[in-house]
């Protein structure tokens, strides 16, 4: 039993960091409509992210880059209306963060309109992060395969392998949480390193693709329920598989998570 169930109670940010403290696992998942929210909610998942996500499971593009900030408001918005304890995280989409000022914009939007309690923006930008946090807004970083600068990467790739870059993902995790942010996404990186850098913060961490090790969860929902219109990403896990209905599937999900039992060693790098 969660500490944080209290289905009353909207969960804060410092509800997610007590629960690190205590060592309870965070459960995650990305949510784009009030029907899903309200399931989600009713399992008693701690946060849903209103992912840019919703670019290639909704809209069906290639790719997050042609979502929009209306979009992220729009859908944000009905995820935020139809929940009553989970915490409410919504990314910043492509270019819509580059420079502190544009950022605060966006990001006022997004909590005034979209009812968002936090937003997550991909990469080391510390000086956006640490203006937004200036400004009373809370932030999700977010460092390895980084789904928006898919381009210069070359593709979804794993992150942090060799040494360089791996010493490098620590160092901006740690220029990250001084900077303000109150939580870290790390996806598609090696589980040690995901660990390494779980021990080093204060501020929960949250993966993807990045091991057990880390302080929560996510996934994309449509992965998870196997319903994707591409194909399933090899961290992900098809709780369908073993469910009668999509409520018993996402209960899987959590309790996979508060127990440590998701991702096993072949959801991890």
């Amino acid at each position: 039993m969660s500490l944080y169930a209290d289905t009353l109670k909207t969960l804060t940010i410092s509800d997610l960091a007590a629960m690190k403290r205590a060592g309870e696992k965070i459960s995650c998942l990305t949510a784009y409509d009030a029907s899903f929210s309200a399931l989600l909610d009713r399992v008693g998942i701690d946060v849903l992210l209103i992912g840019d996500s919703l670019g290639m499971v909704i809209q069906g593009h290639g790719s997050t880059l042609p979502v929009t900030v209306n979009d992220m408001v729009y859908h944000s918005r009905s995820v935020a209306m139809a929940r009553k304890r989970a915490f409410i995280v919504t990314d910043l989409p492509f270019a819509s963060y580059a420079t502190p000022e544009q950022a605060l914009l966006n990001a006022a939007s997004l909590m005034q309109a979209g009812g968002a309690q936090m937003v997550k923006l991909e990469g080391a930008k510390i000086d956006v992060i640490r203006f937004l946090a200036d400004q009373g807004i809370p932030v999700c970083g977010h460092l390895g395969l980084l789904p928006q600068s898919v381009n210069r990467l070359g593709g979804y790739r794993v992150q942090g392998r060799e040494e360089q870059q791996a010493r490098q993902i620590v160092a901006d995790a740690e220029k990250i949480e001084q900077a303000g942010a109150g939580l870290l996404v790390l996806e598609c990186v090696p589980a040690q390193l995901a660990a390494e850098i779980s021990q080093r913060l204060s501020i929960p961490t949250i993966g993807i693709g990045a091991g057990v090790d880390c302080d929560g969860q996510v996934l994309v929902l449509y992965d998870m329920l196997n319903i994707s219109t591409g194909k399933r990403p090899r961290f992900s896990k098809d709780f369908m598989a073993d469910a009668s209905s999509i409520e018993e599937a996402v209960r899987l999900y959590h309790q996979a998570v508060k127990s440590a039992q998701f991702p096993a060693s072949e959801h991890s790098y």
